[in-house]
């Protein structure tokens, strides 16, 4: 019984901060245990939860009290770090992740018609010859990710994407290898060809192409 009155103060006390913008004053442990008619061992125990979570802050001294914020992704990583301690993933398993992941965000900002956007990627295209170097090539791929993501507005997507990038690049493997700088433009040149047209199809085959030879090291 005390779990679950735990666990309903829990979800009513994620609502409130929800409600409320980041940082802002929730109310201190008394007003917060009266309010939702709880005792204060029940209600820092829900704090402790919603703070694990990032969801919450407890500051003292003056103007102290519970307020509310939001997780970052510092407090996503740590949490999945701690879930991968016991739950071992493999840097191939990250890999495939983010392949699927990329060959469905490029698919989809196919349908994305804003004429800003499809400005930008025309320009972002513009700069795949001139990325002779590894670090080059490594910050187009940052514009083009973040391009997709505002074209397409996926916001699981993007989590699933960082969270599983963070993961790889935290192990002694490269996260792109057997794909030489050429071919690397030439696969990029095709996906963004496809993307400007609108073909769906084409851009979903270009990037699993792609994938394939820069993941797996096929040609």
């Amino acid at each position: 019984m005390k779990r679950n009155l735990v666990s309903e103060t829990t979800d009513r006390l994620r609502d409130r901060i929800f409600a409320a913008e980041p940082g802002v004053l929730i109310g201190s442990l008394q007003d917060l245990a009266r309010d939702l008619g709880v005792g204060i061992v029940t209600l820092q125990q829900a704090a402790r939860l919603l703070e694990h979570e990032g969801l919450l802050e407890a500051r003292r001294g003056p103007g102290g009290g519970y307020y509310g914020t939001r997780p970052d992704e510092a407090a996503l990583e740590r949490a999945i770090a701690v879930y991968l301690r016991p739950h071992p993933a493999s840097f191939d398993e990250a890999l495939n992740i983010t392949s699927l992941l990329f060959t469905e965000l490029a698919a989809a900002a196919t349908r994305c018609r804003v004429p800003a956007l499809l400005a930008e990627l025309g320009e972002l295209r513009g700069q795949i010859d001139s990325c002779d170097s590894e670090a080059a090539r490594g910050a187009f791929e940052l514009a083009f990710q973040d391009l997709l993501f505002r074209m397409v507005e996926w916001p699981l997507f993007e989590l699933l994407t960082q969270v599983t990038l963070r993961f790889a690049a935290t192990t002694a493997r490269r996260v792109i290898e057997g794909e030489d700088g050429e071919a690397w433009k030439q696969g990029r040149h095709r996906i963004l060809a496809a993307i400007l047209t609108g073909d769906g199809e084409l851009a979903r085959f270009e990037a699993e192409r792609s994938n394939r030879r820069a993941v797996m090291g096929q040609s």
